[in-house]
């Protein structure tokens, strides 16, 4: 248990921040399912309109550190290709 204000302050926190992590880390997965669902499909015309969406999503989850930027580069490049594919 925290005995000084300072930590118990520091607890409370710490606990907010863990859910705010939680839901920055869902919103990651789910655009990463979601882009995979749509290159499953091959439906171009929403690829199209859902990758810039998709490419914002995971730079701005970059920015706060929950997954690395060059990482998320990475996978970024690697849709990247596989949608060029569907497209030839």
């Amino acid at each position: 248990m925290p005995n000084t204000k300072s930590a118990i302050n520091r607890v409370k926190r710490v606990k907010k921040q863990t859910l705010v992590n939680k839901l920055r880390r869902n919103k990651y997965k789910s655009a990463l399912r979601k882009i995979h669902k749509l290159i499953e499909k091959k439906d171009t015309k929403k690829i199209k309109e859902y990758f810039p969406i998709f490419q914002s999503e995971l730079m701005k989850i970059a920015k706060t550190g929950i997954v690395k930027k060059k990482n998320l580069s990475k996978k970024i490049s690697k849709i990247s290709k596989r949608i060029s594919r569907i497209n030839n």
